[in-house]
């Protein structure tokens, strides 16, 4: 049954621990960039910082985790991640109540979650891929990607209208208590874990991430995919800031319009989560994860153009759905391919090296884009952005489409992670050469 519906109890414990901590993160949605904005009245280049400053040291305090996990059991990991997360972010509300709350606490606690965050998805990648069987992948990869589109379309109308009644750290708690209860949910799991062998332990702090990005750097699918998603993810993430600023303050939407524009769209990345599978089956991985990947690249340059009123709601709504769609296709289907081409030994090493580059690129991004925005103006250095990424799908592996078979049985062999049979004819190609 592990191509079907059910993936078994301990993988139902696992998907209720993602979506409940999913929920709270989108309840919480920009939840400090709101904060330094409504109570702390920061700035652009501060809202940008913060966000920058908590990735970029996330990111450096992550890089001695992501070998210690490779060789540690994923799941204790896991659960002390989220309690790192708990408590940390519960932290907000407690300074916010006492009056003590400031700019430089919001950075320390995202430094503290976005190395806890690095560290849990490490954990969670390697622990997926012994949980469920190879041709389980992608249903399970599917069923998180639409658990998060989900969250993302409930989660900031929630948020908003909470905090327009209850105050503005309200949502923090959420968040807070989510990550504890995911918690909860991981120990829930049973089970027992074997503990992984030594036989490869890297040397030194550095020396396992270092492996983990020659095995990116040396694997030519994982190569182009790496760079494209990474500089994907990071001139889209490096635009939020600014996005929230030009839409709460210098546009004055209300923080529930703000919440509605990116939550509306949702129902494209739910949908498009639900789609990956039968496109897969009917059209191939490889051409679905490329196509999907390029697509998503095409809509960000749009929201340089909003304007205020319900006709600039409409446009940053219709910019998103376009963008989440896209969005909901392509992660499942490249995170299962990933999985896929990541030895099992290897796995918490690479995705390590893969987020700590991914996360570090953010900051860098953010940083400059706020700069940017605070030289020239915000819908300049949106618009910058939005062009930049029109090029990101030069990056992607397209030499891997001769080689994907597009028959329906080609697909079904994509889905069950069974080779097909073009990529048989490559192998016995290569052991021709050989």
């Amino acid at each position: 049954m592990a191509g079907g519906r059910s993936l078994g109890r301990q993988f139902g414990w696992l998907w209720a621990a993602y979506a409940v901590s999913t929920a709270g993160t989108w309840v919480a949605f920009d939840a400090f960039p709101l904060i330094a904005i409504l109570v702390l009245h920061a700035g652009p280049a501060a809202v940008s910082l913060l966000a920058a400053a908590g990735l970029a040291v996330g990111a450096a305090v992550a890089v001695p985790l992501g070998p210690w996990v490779e060789f540690r059991r994923k799941r204790p990991v896991m659960i002390a991640m989220d309690l790192v997360r708990f408590g940390a972010v519960l932290s907000v509300p407690a300074a916010f109540a006492l009056g003590r709350l400031t700019f430089a606490q919001l950075v320390v606690v995202s430094v503290a979650v976005a190395a806890a965050g690095i560290t849990f998805t490490a954990a969670s990648g390697a622990f997926l891929k012994s949980l469920v069987p190879p041709a389980g992948l992608l249903v399970a990869n599917g069923r998180f990607e639409s658990t998060t589109w989900t969250a993302t379309a409930l989660g900031p109308p929630l948020g908003g209208a909470a905090i327009g009644l209850l105050g503005p750290v309200v949502t923090v708690v959420a968040d807070a208590l989510s990550y504890l209860l995911s918690a909860a949910g991981i120990l829930a799991i049973g089970g027992t874990e074997p503990r992984p062998a030594r036989a490869d332990a890297p040397r030194g702090r550095l020396g396992g991430l270092l492996g983990g990005w020659r095995h990116i750097l040396a694997d030519p699918a994982l190569r182009p995919l790496f760079a494209n998603t990474v500089l994907v993810n990071g001139l889209i993430l490096a635009t939020s800031p600014l996005i929230a600023v030009l839409m709460l303050g210098r546009l004055g939407f209300a923080p529930w319009q703000y919440g509605l524009a990116f939550a509306a769209p949702c129902a494209g990345g739910l949908a498009g989560a639900r789609l990956a599978r039968p496109l897969v089956t009917r059209f191939g991985e490889r051409r679905v994860m490329l196509t999907a990947g390029a697509l998503r690249a095409c809509w960000p340059a749009g929201l340089a153009f909003v304007r205020p009123g319900t006709g600039g709601l409409v446009l940053v709504i219709a910019v998103q759905f376009g963008l989440v769609t896209c969005m909901g296709v392509f992660n499942p289907v490249f995170a299962t391919y990933r999985l896929r081409q990541i030895p099992v030994d290897w796995i918490a090493r690479t995705l390590s090296a893969w987020s700590v580059t991914s996360k570090a690129t953010v900051a860098a991004l953010t940083a400059l884009w706020g700069l940017l925005a605070s030289i020239t103006s915000l819908r300049i250095a949106i618009a910058a952005a939005g062009v930049l990424l029109l090029a990101t799908p030069l990056l992607l592996p397209w030499h891997l489409l001769p080689w994907q078979p597009v028959s329906p049985r080609a697909g079904r062999d994509a889905v069950t992670g069974r080779p097909g049979r073009a990529i048989r004819s490559r192998a016995a190609v290569s052991s021709r050469r050989r």
